[in-house]
């Protein structure tokens, strides 16, 4: 697996546009589709918003870190903040119904939309941080098998 980008975005708020454009701006020669760039620079802002709002609390003190990693199948983001304790909720599938006459919170599509911006997410806590894995496959055997275990 080959880093093609490690940085630090401070925690405030639109901070996340400047996290897409540098992610966008290191895997410029991959190749991906127009609209898989726009889905992982959504993804990438959403992680980087979560991350900055709920891990780190917008404290621009802690920045959020942004590592970008690929090989010959895959493309890599991670997204680091420093909440401590409590884990990442599972991502679960937001009842619109329930969010429209005021059951639910209208909050709380983050971590579905970019579920569904991605090949594949993985989530983790640790005492020290959380962390957002998005994953992006390069070819199309991967993304085959990716689709065919869903």
């Amino acid at each position: 697996m080959t880093t093609l980008g490690d940085f630090e975005i401070p925690s405030s708020p639109g901070n996340e546009r400047q996290a897409a454009r540098e992610v966008l701006a290191v895997i410029e020669g991959l190749g991906l589709s127009e609209r898989r760039l726009k889905r992982l620079e959504t993804a990438v802002a959403e992680s980087t918003m979560n991350a900055m709002e709920h891990g780190n609390e917008y404290d621009p003190e802690k920045p959020v870190r942004i590592i970008v990693r690929s090989n010959a199948d895959s493309l890599r983001v991670f997204v680091y903040d420093h909440g401590e304790g409590s884990p990442i909720p599972e991502t679960t599938t937001p009842d619109l119904e329930a969010k429209l006459q005021g059951e639910q919170s209208p909050r709380g599509w983050g971590l579905f939309l970019i579920k569904n911006m991605v090949d594949e997410l993985n989530v983790g806590s640790d005492e020290n941080r959380h962390s957002i894995e998005l994953v992006y496959y390069l070819n199309e055997d991967s993304r085959q098998e990716m689709e065919g275990e869903r």
